[in-house]
């Protein structure tokens, strides 16, 4: 049975301007213990598939699509339920920004020991507390700490082992690397390396294709609110096939040199999207055709939304 399945789902924000089509019938699945990778340039709805999935989009609603984890069809239970049984228990996410994602008037300790309050746990919680800080290379003197007093870093850590703090079986961690130098970087790789050799299913939403390619079993890549490409890791970055994808990889500085390649033109406004493709404008394999919505073509691993594969 696959532990998780995403099958259609459209999300949209309402805005004063008007409707924001921020995410458009997205489908892909998982396996229990295996990692996806998220990428593709800002605004493409990578942040937004992951609050949907955890069902935390404010302003947002989910317009259409089923959700399926661990068997259940998670779109059909109740708010309550879900953020009795489900909600950092089974699945959890670290945030993008760990500024904004801890409370400024509370010590470090005193948020842990709220979580653990808020999902009523009644086994040794200075331990699972210690436990979950160590994971992530911090020792307890951050405990007594205000989040003003920690650097952007350490932040970015505690917020990391806050998602892991109830072992949940499913992790989304969205740019979880962005605000660390590389040494600590390399370590919280590490660190969601050993939670899927453990078990633990990851989805990673990142800019950084290099980071991807250490972790990532599967790949999404997003733009203009779809996801376009989805493969095996594999598959998409020894053979991609939708031209957006080749343009991420060919940006990418190599250590052979040669100056990166840049994607010319800027992404589709997704408050009043165009029918077809959504790469028509600055794509270079661009054809007539590509002016009616694309299907998605079967691929060895996954499928590619492109009229190149009809």
């Amino acid at each position: 049975m696959t532990f998780l399945d995403v099958d259609g789902l459209t999300t949209r924000y309402q805005t004063s301007k008007g409707q924001v089509h921020a995410l458009e019938d997205v489908n892909f699945s998982l396996e229990k213990g295996e990692s996806i990778g998220i990428a593709g340039e800002s605004a493409c709805g990578k942040s937004t598939l992951g609050l949907t999935l955890i069902r935390m989009i404010q302003g947002g609603k989910i317009i259409s699509g089923k959700i399926t984890f661990d068997g259940e069809s998670i779109l059909d239970i109740t708010e309550s339920k879900f953020d009795n049984d489900y909600r950092w228990k089974k699945i959890s996410m670290v945030f993008q920004g760990a500024m904004n994602s801890l409370d400024p008037v509370y010590t470090i300790k005193q948020q842990f020991v709220e979580v653990l309050k808020e999902h009523d746990y009644e086994g040794d919680s200075e331990k699972l507390i210690f436990d979950s800080i160590s994971s992530v290379n911090l020792d307890e003197s951050v405990l007594k700490k205000y989040p003003h007093e920690l650097s952007g870093g350490m932040k970015q850590r505690i917020i990391i082992a806050m998602a892991l703090l109830l072992k949940p079986k499913f992790v989304i961690a969205d740019e979880p690397t962005t605000a660390l130098d590389v040494l600590i970087q390399a370590q919280i790789v590490n660190l969601l390396k050993k939670l899927k050799k453990d078990g633990m299913s990851i989805m990673l939403i990142t800019h950084d294709l290099a980071v991807l390619s250490e972790i990532a079993d599967k790949i999404g890549i997003m733009y203009g609110g779809g996801m376009i490409e989805f493969g095996s890791s594999q598959d998409i970055y020894k053979n991609p096939k939708h031209p957006y994808t080749k343009g991420l990889l060919e940006s990418i500085p190599t250590l052979r040199g040669g100056k990166p390649k840049y994607i010319k033109g800027n992404p589709p406004n997704l408050l009043s999207p165009k029918e077809g493709c959504k790469f028509i404008d600055r794509c270079p394999e661009a054809m007539e055709k590509c002016k009616k919505d694309p299907p998605r073509f079967k691929t060895d691993s996954g499928y590619v939304m492109c009229w190149l594969y009809e």
